[in-house]
């Protein structure tokens, strides 16, 4: 991999939209793709070919991209893994961040969004669709017992948790930005804080805590 760019792995059995998606990121500064497949089995062949920084995987590909999440998660933790799909079912996006997904994006989004998405995982963030987060936190707050431990709240400054409020309702980091009249990479970073204070993976895991533990 060249110094500082981005390498990719891209896994999606329809050629026409892999692609696209490879030309999208493929044309982006700063990014490298560096290996294409069709199937779980040559994703993860891929991904422990090239060490890429960042695997995108279809969920509906031959042998299952949540499996090849999974597999790639355990033996290549340093691989941040996106999903991409059609499938907006609660139980994929759930299936997709207990296999170790740190993004889970629509087919639908454009190619603008596709690229600043990878860019913030690239930067250690994580991403669920605004909407799909918004209706996992409504469906997720009754349904987990263990609330954060004062202790790690506590280490949350007040405009953290300022934020993690916001991100609770399940607005993304540029709504948050606008809100707090902020910069949105400011707003990042803060999340990256908030997320290792609570030590939880992603925005969904902070918000659903949030949402029990400062019972909003």
């Amino acid at each position: 991999m060249a110094e500082g760019r981005v390498s990719l792995v891209v896994a999606d059995d329809h050629p026409l939209y892999r692609e696209g998606v490879v030309r999208t990121l493929a044309g982006e500064t700063g990014f490298e793709v560096v290996g294409i497949g069709a199937s779980a089995d040559e994703a993860v062949a891929l991904v422990a070919e090239h060490m890429p920084d960042i695997v995108l995987l279809d969920i509906s590909m031959p042998g299952g991209g949540l499996t090849a999440a999974s597999r790639i998660a355990g033996a290549y933790p340093t691989v941040k893994i996106v999903m991409l799909t059609v499938s907006e079912r609660d139980e994929d996006v759930h299936a997709a961040l207990k296999a170790g997904a740190t993004g889970y994006m629509l087919k639908g989004v454009g190619g603008g969004e596709l690229v600043q998405v990878v860019r913030d995982v690239a930067q250690g963030a994580s991403h669920v669709s605004p909407a799909l987060a918004a209706r996992l936190l409504k469906e997720a707050g009754a349904g987990r017992s263990a609330a954060v431990p004062a202790d790690r709240l506590s280490e949350l400054t007040d405009r953290e948790r300022e934020i993690l409020l916001l991100v609770a309702d399940g607005k993304s980091n540029k709504e948050v930005a606008r809100a707090l009249d902020l910069q949105e990479k400011t707003v990042k970073h803060y999340m990256t804080n908030i997320l290792k204070k609570l030590q939880v993976r992603n925005r969904v895991e902070a918000a659903v805590l949030a949402r029990e533990s400062m019972r909003m």
